[in-house]
């Protein structure tokens, strides 16, 4: 039986005259990773921050069930990681972590076997001697998710986790996701939609401060999901012609063509791609690529943010 740990309704914040989060409602289901999509300026930073007891809110309610029942006082419960973490480059990943150990109320013996376990799990055990200082972004992120967990709290909330990094620290980084979702739930906001949909159970699709939509993944894919064709050909002007003809069949619901590129909303996958392919043919056009499917986590996105 599922239970709800997370209970957020009618959050709102509102600094001067201008709203930025607007009455939204959501609950994030124990054991689950939930995603906070939108694009930037869209209010996911400010409602993580709400959500961490780092800003009040104007208004609304953060309720955090521990087993079940609402605590008084949610952040002993909560680790942290924010978009840019922030560390003493004199200390070492050590030291730092046995830092945030004592701060998170944890008895001595608790705070050095909890170190040594992290780092370990972080891929840190050996960095974790030398300087933060001397530290890659990649290594950083990995020590706050560290930090953030040492206290094994029920949710761990992350702002923008893999944003500042390059491709393999960003590996790296969700690698360890996979594997900390097992222990504890997870909610981390983004605006890159590939790591939501290779992670995630649960998305939250913020646009304007407010909810656009929401709902477990499978879900979303399910109803939202539409039969795509993404097709390219040759660069001669003959194939753009007949390129932008085909984009007006009547099997063709809906189009966008850009140069010899062109992605169409289709009735029926299948009977869409034969038709397209027999026409090619019998004009002699040069199909460089054929991507018969269905739309994806992205192409809602867009859909969405730009409604």
């Amino acid at each position: 039986m599922t239970r709800t740990l997370l209970q957020v309704r009618e959050l709102s914040k509102r600094f001067k005259e201008r709203e930025v989060v607007k009455g939204i409602s959501f609950n994030i289901t124990e054991g689950s990773c939930a995603a906070l999509l939108g694009p930037n300026g869209a209010g996911k930073t400010t409602t993580i921050s709400m959500l961490a007891g780092l800003l009040q809110p104007s208004g609304g309610s953060i309720e955090l069930l521990v087993n079940g029942s609402p605590t008084t006082d949610r952040r002993p419960y909560i680790g942290f990681l924010p978009q840019m973490p922030v560390f003493y480059p004199w200390m070492t990943g050590v030291e730092f972590l046995l830092y945030a150990g004592e701060l998170a109320g944890l008895t001595s013996r608790e705070v050095k076997s909890e170190t040594g376990e992290w780092l370990e799990a972080v891929g840190l055990r050996e960095a974790g001697k030398r300087r933060i200082g001397s530290y890659s972004g990649g290594m950083k992120q990995r020590l706050g998710l560290a930090q953030a967990l040492i206290h094994r709290p029920k949710l761990l909330i992350l702002d923008e986790p893999v944003s500042a990094l390059d491709p393999t620290g960003r590996k790296d980084v969700l690698t360890l996701l996979q594997r900390i979702r097992r222990e504890t739930t997870v909610l981390f906001s983004t605006h890159v939609l590939h790591d939501a949909e290779e992670i995630c159970d649960e998305i939250i699709m913020i646009r304007n401060g407010d909810i656009a939509l929401q709902g477990s993944l499978d879900h979303v894919r399910r109803t939202y999901s539409e039969p795509v064709i993404r097709l390219e050909v040759g660069g001669d002007e003959a194939s753009r012609s007949w390129l932008t003809a085909a984009c007006g069949k009547d099997f063709v619901i809906h189009s966008e063509v850009s140069g010899g590129r062109a992605k169409m909303k289709v009735a029926n996958v299948e009977q869409a791609s034969r038709a397209l392919m027999a026409d090619a043919v019998s004009h002699r056009i040069m199909i460089r690529s054929l991507e018969a499917g269905h739309s994806t986590l992205e192409d809602l996105f867009l859909k969405v943010v730009q409604a």
